[in-house]
């Protein structure tokens, strides 16, 4: 109940955050602007709003992880609300499991909102063109599934951060960083043993096995081709995900339990 209760309030703070509003509305800004961009090509105008649809719905959805994330402790040590929330009868890890809870629970919520405007984005391509609006790629709720879990794996990873950095810009600087590595381990590795140095070589394999593979939660150049997304794909992928999930939260969990603040 108690990690219910906070995720409850985390969940309210993040609505009533200004800046989830406007990352929200430049998203379905973007989203509804596809069906103009669309105009210019002839014969794939479904594949561009789908296209560039996934594309916003990934940026903005990063971009609340990132924002909210790096926020988790950071937020509550500058108002001073957190020696009140552990001078309480609640344990760190709770606290740190309804914070989290409630961050995803908000992208939840915004990705269900940017998908739903998308849906009906295609529906109004449909119908302008005459087209039947049961033939929209109904598919991509495959390719925003896995955006959302790759969303869950980068919010724990800014949570991990700021449990022990008391700057949110530098733990938005790590998460950013983690996120982009994480899209390159494999050409990293790649590079890295072309070059033939023990070395790089060896930094390479670690990125490879250590960092997790955020390009295997992309599946959207697939869904545009309508090309097939196994449901062993996905269930592989979101295993993989919460290994990664679980781990970074017992890691942070650690590390806020022994952290003192003063």
């Amino acid at each position: 109940m108690k990690v219910f209760y906070i995720a409850k309030n985390t969940l309210k703070e993040a609505i009533r955050d200004k800046i989830l509003y406007n990352i929200l509305f430049f998203a379905i800004l973007i989203i509804g602007a596809s069906i103009l961009l669309a105009t210019l090509t002839v014969g794939e105008q479904s594949k561009i709003i789908i296209d560039v649809g996934l594309a916003s719905i990934n940026i903005f959805g990063l971009l609340m992880a990132i924002f909210l994330g790096i926020g988790l402790i950071s937020k509550e040590i500058e108002k001073r609300t957190i020696y009140n929330i552990l001078s309480k009868p609640v344990s760190r890890i709770s606290f740190l499991a309804g914070k989290y809870m409630g961050l995803i629970s908000t992208i939840a919520l915004n990705i269900v909102i940017m998908t739903i405007s998308l849906y009906i984005i295609m529906i109004i391509n449909k119908w302008r063109w005459g087209e039947s609006i049961f033939t929209v790629n109904y598919h991509i709720w495959k390719a925003i599934y896995l955006i959302l879990i790759e969303l869950m794996v980068v919010t724990a990873i800014a949570m991990f951060f700021s449990t022990f950095s008391s700057s949110s810009t530098i733990s938005a600087l790590l998460t950013l960083g983690v996120y982009m590595v994480g899209h390159l381990t494999e050409d990293l590795q790649v590079f890295g043993h072309r070059l033939k140095n023990p070395f790089i070589k060896g930094v390479t394999d670690i990125l490879y096995y250590f960092l997790p593979n955020l390009d295997n939660f992309d599946v959207k150049g697939r869904v545009v081709h309508n090309l097939p997304v196994t449901s062993s794909y996905i269930l592989l992928v979101t295993a993989y995900g919460l290994m990664y999930i679980i781990i970074l939260f017992i890691a942070s969990g650690i590390i806020f339990q022994r952290r003192e603040f003063k």
